[in-house]
């Protein structure tokens, strides 16, 4: 799968409003090339980087098969109108939580979707983990964007 966003390009820089230091609003994300018998995706957004350890900065699944975007600003909410449900983040909230990396070099973020031939049986809150043990058999494709933030 290929996954882009209208907001930056691979391995280049976030602009700030979709970073702590803006207005933290969630980067729209575009995809394609998905498989046919797609019944969910899953998103899981990273900083590999991270001093201690990576760093989740977004957990979202059960976006609708029919789906190939989400838009700018996704609302913070365990449970969106569309159906798909977010998952904590290592901010310890609901939703997207952009970067905030420490001074120095720029940190990498990944954004990962992933197709899924099922649902996740998971409530709003769930964590990275138990999304990616929930996956588990039942990833169909995957992609990634990869965008730098530093301060």
């Amino acid at each position: 799968m290929k996954i882009t966003s209208t907001a930056f390009i691979e391995g280049s820089t976030i602009p700030q409003p979709f970073t702590g230091d803006g207005h933290d609003h969630s980067p729209p994300l575009k995809w394609s090339d998905v498989p046919d018998t797609t019944k969910s995706f899953a998103l899981i957004c990273d900083d590999p980087d991270a001093p201690m350890g990576t760093w989740v900065h977004w957990v979202m699944f059960n976006i609708p098969a029919e789906y190939r975007e989400l838009a700018e600003s996704v609302p913070p909410e365990g449970k969106l109108a569309n159906g798909a449900k977010q998952g904590k983040n290592d901010f310890k909230k609901i939703g997207y939580g952009g970067p905030v990396p420490p001074r120095g070099k720029p940190h990498r973020y990944f954004f990962k979707l992933y197709a899924l031939d099922s649902m996740l049986e998971l409530n709003e809150g769930a964590s990275k983990k138990d999304v990616e043990k929930a996956m588990k058999g039942h990833m169909l494709a995957s992609g990634e964007l990869m965008g730098q933030y530093g301060r």
